[in-house]
């Protein structure tokens, strides 16, 4: 079974480079310019992880975790958020987010990469000794 990553940035080459960080750990990627369009890929694509920038035009990106952390059926979906460097997210949104990891930008690839492998091959771990 493939794993999909959805990546929301409305910056085009750091949604890019997201985008190639990320297929190298072999995921499938889809992709939005903004939080708007990511909730509605979110609806059609259900991916299983969610690389969003923080800072977007429509929905932001604390706006968008805090849809899907109030929807029970995608309650739970990982999230890595990409917040530019100096910007400082408030404890309250930090804790309603419960993101997995909070990485600013400019950002590693190769970190990134490795982070959405742990995050996935420990949710797939968490999945297969429950079944």
């Amino acid at each position: 079974m493939s794993l999909t990553a959805l990546v929301v940035d409305d910056e085009p080459h750091i949604r890019r480079v997201a985008e190639l960080a990320i297929r190298a750990t072999g995921c499938k990627v889809i992709s939005a310019c903004n939080g708007e369009q990511a909730w509605e890929e979110i609806q059609v694509n259900c991916p299983d992880i969610l690389v969003s920038d923080v800072q977007m035009p429509k929905i932001d990106g604390i706006e968008l975790v805090r849809m899907i952390r109030a929807t029970p059926a995608i309650a739970n979906l990982p999230v890595i958020l990409l917040t530019a460097k100096g910007f400082e997210l408030h404890q309250d949104d930090s804790e309603q987010t419960r993101a997995c990891e909070i990485i600013c930008k400019p950002f590693s690839p190769a970190a990134l990469s490795r982070r959405v492998h742990q995050i996935l091959a420990s949710r797939l771990a968490r999945t297969a000794s429950t079944v």
